[in-house]
């Protein structure tokens, strides 16, 4: 059953298969490059001290919009509405175990703005429309409408050094609980 619903996933979506894309990216560096971000400061990535989730995801929706032609037959591309909403839900989880949370996309910083406010996220977007933290990492991308988004995946890096990734990511409303699960598991004491 196909929906337009943003905030729900149809049960027939194709299921993105592990590629290797992002088989390099643990033990690499944070990259060094300024995204601006939804609270209204610009973010210097390879800065980000700690414990960081930065989940990747190719676009939010729009309730006045539709979505781009062929979507649903994307593996992997819907579902942003939903993987934004579970890492807040998760996001006092997430501050409990130490971890700072950012989502990122290839959209515009006011683009961005409006699904962080309709959605109530108490965490930053990241804007990286001129895909210079994808490039940096070789992050898997794909093209639709004209647009180059990227792969969902999920970082986490500690202390600017790239300690997991979490992809393909799929059902992307999972995502945040897998990551709570392995952050309990790296640190089980809190």
């Amino acid at each position: 059953m196909r929906t337009d619903d943003i905030h729900a996933l149809p049960a027939d979506l194709p299921i993105p298969v592990d590629d290797g894309a992002c088989d390099h990216l643990p033990g690499l560096a944070v990259p060094d490059v300024k995204l601006r971000s939804t609270a209204g400061r610009i973010v210097k990535a390879a800065a980000l001290a700690g414990t960081v989730v930065i989940y990747c995801y190719p676009r939010t929706g729009r309730p006045d919009q539709s979505l781009p032609q062929g979507w649903n037959e994307i593996p992997g591309a819907r579902g942003c509405t939903p993987q934004s909403c579970a890492f807040r839900d998760h996001y006092c989880e997430l501050q409990d175990l130490g971890a700072e949370v950012y989502g990122l996309s290839t959209q515009t910083t006011a683009y961005q703005q409006e699904a962080a406010e309709r959605l109530h996220l108490p965490f930053a977007l990241l804007s990286d429309a001129e895909l210079e933290f994808a490039h940096a990492l070789n992050l898997p991308t794909f093209e639709v409408d004209s647009m180059t988004l990227i792969k969902r995946l999920t970082i986490v890096a500690v202390d600017g050094c790239i300690a997991k990734v979490f992809y393909p990511v799929f059902p992307s409303d999972t995502n945040a609980q897998h990551v709570v699960e392995w952050l309990c598991k790296r640190n089980p004491q809190r």
